[in-house]
């Protein structure tokens, strides 16, 4: 085979080159930049999934930087989003295909516990207790809210602690006195008289007969990412976002 045919050859295999492949070779020039193409599927957002069960997660009903510098928005979101979350989650799959309950607002729930079916009675408790504390507790806070109980909350409150300073010595008290997980309470029984009481983890003070008006969580993740170990300062932290005018309604119409 002489030069001629060599060149030949040559010429023919290089036409016989597949497009794709060419254009390949070409994308990886040194003088260009490589693109890489995103699948316009896996970049559209996800839907959020759709309830599970009877119960949803309520909104935090403001910012969650709302109640700087005395709670973190961190805090506040991870809370709502993932614990208060979570609570509802299993609940759900504790009441989900349970006639006897499924249909039962949560506060039955918590009050009428001893007749929730024993296989799911701890469930019940732990996640709608979880459910009912969280819920009442976002309708509690607010920045520049009234600081102080008025009406007829002020009046069940001198009585019971001599003043509204006296409630807030001992309230402090309780609320550091929890050992591990739990919460403190100012509740009201049946004689609408108000008292401070703990329950450890998710227990309700509902489950006792008696209507919760301001609770203070206490378990870590509550306070953790802003104060660590020194739960006395989220204590005191926590006394100057609690809303007194909503504390007050509720005491009002409670039964």
């Amino acid at each position: 085979m002489d030069r001629r045919q060599v060149l030949k050859t040559l010429a023919l295999g290089a036409a016989s080159i597949p497009l794709v492949q060419a254009t390949a070779l070409a994308d990886v020039s040194p003088s260009m930049p490589v693109v890489k193409v995103k699948d316009p599927a896996a970049a559209a957002p996800v839907a959020p999934a759709a309830p599970t069960g009877p119960f949803t997660l309520p909104p935090l009903g403001y910012a969650f930087d709302a109640l700087e510098p005395f709670l973190d928005a961190q805090t506040m979101q991870i809370h709502h989003d993932k614990h208060h979350a979570a609570y509802v989650t299993n609940l759900n799959k504790a009441v989900t295909g349970r006639p006897e309950v499924e249909g039962w607002p949560v506060e039955r729930l918590m009050h009428d516990l001893a007749v929730v079916p024993e296989d799911i009675r701890t469930a019940v408790r732990n996640h709608g207790g979880g459910h009912a504390n969280h819920s009442l507790l976002w309708k509690s806070l607010k920045k520049d809210g009234a600081k102080a109980p008025k009406g007829e909350l002020s009046e069940a409150i001198n009585a019971a602690f001599g003043s509204f300073a006296g409630f807030g010595e001992k309230f402090t008290a309780a609320s550091m006195s929890v050992f591990g997980s739990g919460w403190a309470w100012l509740s009201k029984d049946a004689q609408g008289i108000v008292r401070i009481e703990t329950t450890p983890n998710q227990e309700s003070t509902l489950t006792a007969g008696r209507v919760p008006i301001v609770g203070i969580d206490v378990w870590e993740h509550a306070y953790y990412l802003k104060f660590q170990n020194r739960r006395a300062e989220y204590v005191a932290a926590f006394a100057s976002v609690i809303d007194w005018d909503a504390a007050s309604a509720r005491y009002k119409d409670a039964h």
